[in-house]
């Protein structure tokens, strides 16, 4: 696993169209049992080197009911679609550049044996490991149940989507209490 990160971190594939160079954020460990797997690191992230060590890891912790030391423990694994930060576009981040998720999902996840429960973040991730997602992210997360329980489809837990969760209590009330109890379950 230490030489997969070592060669990970050092990725430069997409080096020539990202706007702060590369800078591969992830965080996999083989005692795992639990994955995170979201869209790609935002500035903030970039910065620090930190997976969601911003407001939106600090809502994601929220709904999980969990602290950063049980989220950052090697239980917790970390893995964006896009490893970099992707730069900005029009109405936000861009989306993750394609090339990570074929390149290095596939060898972190065979590192990884005994995940127990995946978090899609997103429908970049929803679209990547649902066999058959919902038309919506608003669908795909109201038929979570379809894929439990190896994984559990969410919205960004971004700021940006204050609206989507105004919309969409059920989400708090149904979805949001059934995670954490599973991570509760998962004693991480």
């Amino acid at each position: 696993m230490q030489k997969l990160l070592r060669e990970i971190r050092a990725c430069k594939v997409c080096e020539e169209h990202l706007a702060l160079g590369p800078r591969p954020i992830v965080r996999a460990d083989p005692s795992a049992r639990l994955l995170i797997i979201g869209q790609a690191p935002g500035t903030k992230v970039h910065a620090s080197g930190i997976p969601w060590d911003d407001a939106s890891g600090n809502r994601l912790r929220e709904w999980m009911g969990i602290d950063k030391a049980g989220f950052y423990a090697p239980e917790v694994a970390i893995v964006p679609m896009g490893l970099c930060y992707p730069g900005k576009g029009k109405s936000g981040d861009l989306p993750p550049r394609p090339e990570c998720a074929p390149l290095w999902h596939k060898a972190l996840l065979e590192k990884m044996p005994i995940i127990e429960l995946t978090l899609l973040i997103g429908t970049y991730a929803q679209n990547q490991y649902l066999a058959d997602p919902e038309p919506t992210l608003t669908a795909t997360v109201r038929n979570y149940a379809r894929w439990l329980p190896g994984y559990l489809p969410l919205p960004h837990p971004s700021p940006r989507n204050n609206i989507w969760l105004r919309k969409n209590p059920w989400f708090e009330a149904e979805v949001l209490s059934m995670l954490k109890a599973r991570v509760e379950e998962l004693k991480l």
